[in-house]
């Protein structure tokens, strides 16, 4: 969530922990999350936020669904572990909206390290996840490596890229100049960029419905994290009237000798249709005083890039970005739909969640799915942590297959299942939590 998208594992890479952990994991009480958070900030680096950012954190973490690990008794009672969990929809392949733990502030005392306090923390929240009946859990890593032995698959990844507005030129689609746009205090319009965020979720895999106090997050502008650029600026885009679109951005002034060189750092960008879109992307080509456009964390398949005059100038680069791991197997894959039609055995593995160990029947196309034990031959054979990469569409089980990650075992089913599995539009999450 904001800065603290993500975990700090606090074990290490290489494995599971060799001693269990003296106190086990409970439930946060709301007295106590200050100190809680305190614990989340040390590992972080040990710097506090802003007022605001504290403030607003505080509001939105659900304490109900938030463990620590305590160590002492009394007044000396120390928080040396924490973790979280928000209640998010998330859009699948089909347009659905599945119920997904959003694991988050995850963090380990850097005294407490291999003693099991991370292993006991997943094991107490994928167990609360199948108790609330939420088939997936998901999160974002500040270190990947530490989360596929707890069945996370990296399922989709954002695009960055350092565009050269003074070199690359932009060519848009018919429509893009019937788009207005107009300035505005990014507060005083909040409500109308959330409209338009919502009718965008359910289009594509990944996606996370916002829940209330949510749409603060993208307003938080602390001068500390703004690297030199200015406060958030905010234009908004209207067509026949209507609002159809928004940028965030900031504008990081700097001169050479030959001129001003400033950078326009994009924030957000939303646009509900291809000629908003093009609008707000040649306006951010477009401020005056700069020749640098900088974007982060946008999805793979945006148009822009195959608008620009010369892609290489734009040095778009790709990054990991959510995980996602299936805790409950038949219904996570009964909530989604299939591009082609499907009907395979998969032979799964998860130590770490036994309860969806064994064979699952999978059949399904893009009217719906069905998914069930059997006792039937297994067509595939992969790991929990595969599914859950492959889930949403944006990683291929061909290409896992290909990689060693999947087993084919009747031979043929692992093209048939990849393609079903696929999304005409790859996921992407939009922000962090």
């Amino acid at each position: 969530m904001g800065r603290f998208t993500g975990d700090e594992g606090g074990e290490g890479v290489t494995g599971a922990a060799t001693a269990a952990t003296a106190v086990e994991p409970r439930v946060l009480r709301r007295e106590e999350w200050d100190r809680w958070y305190g614990t989340l900030i040390r590992a972080f680096g040990g710097i506090p936020g802003p007022d605001e950012e504290l403030a607003l954190f505080r509001e939105l973490t659900q304490v109900d669904r938030s463990i620590g690990v305590w160590e002492g008794d009394g007044p000396s009672e120390e928080c040396v572990g924490t973790a979280g969990a928000f209640a998010f929809r998330m859009t699948v392949p089909g347009g659905a909206q599945v119920p997904a733990a959003g694991v988050t502030m995850v963090s380990v005392a850097a005294t407490h390290r291999r003693r099991g306090v991370l292993t006991s923390m997943m094991r107490r929240q994928l167990d609360d996840v199948r108790s609330w009946g939420e088939p997936l859990a998901v999160l974002t890593a500040s270190e990947p490596a530490i989360y596929g032995r707890f069945g996370y698959g990296a399922a989709t990844f954002e695009l960055g890229a350092e565009i050269d507005t003074s070199r690359v030129r932009l060519s848009v689609p018919p429509g893009t100049d019937d788009v207005r746009l107009r300035y505005a205090a990014p507060a005083d319009v909040v409500d109308a960029c959330e409209a338009v965020y919502a009718r965008l979720v359910p289009g594509r895999p990944g996606m996370l419905a916002r829940r209330p106090g949510w749409e603060r997050l993208g307003l938080l502008d602390p001068e500390s994290g703004r690297d030199g650029a200015s406060p958030l600026q905010c234009v908004v885009a209207r067509r026949d009237g209507e609002v159809t679109g928004f940028a965030r951005f900031r504008v990081r002034p700097a001169w050479a000798p030959e001129g001003p060189k400033g950078t326009v750092v994009l924030d957000t960008l939303a646009g509900l249709d291809p000629a908003t879109e093009a609008a707000l992307w040649r306006f951010l080509y477009d401020v005056d005083l700069t020749s640098t456009l900088a974007v982060r964390g946008r999805p793979v398949d945006e148009a822009w890039q195959y608008q620009v005059s010369d892609v290489r100038r734009c040095r778009p680069a790709l990054r990991d970005a959510l995980y996602v791991r299936l805790v409950d197997v038949g219904a996570a894959l009964a909530a989604r739909t299939y591009r082609a039609p499907v009907d395979v055995v998969f032979e799964v593995e998860d130590a770490f969640c036994p309860w969806n160990e064994g064979r699952w029947r999978l059949s399904g196309d893009v009217k719906g799915a069905s998914c069930e034990r059997t006792t039937d031959a297994a067509d595939l054979a992969l790991s929990v942590r595969e599914l859950g990469a492959a889930y949403l569409g944006g990683v291929s089980l061909g290409a896992l297959g290909a990689a060693g990650r999947v087993r084919e075992v009747r031979a043929g089913a692992l093209a048939e299942a990849s393609a079903g599995f696929g999304s005409d539009v790859p996921p992407w999450l939009p922000h962090g939590f």
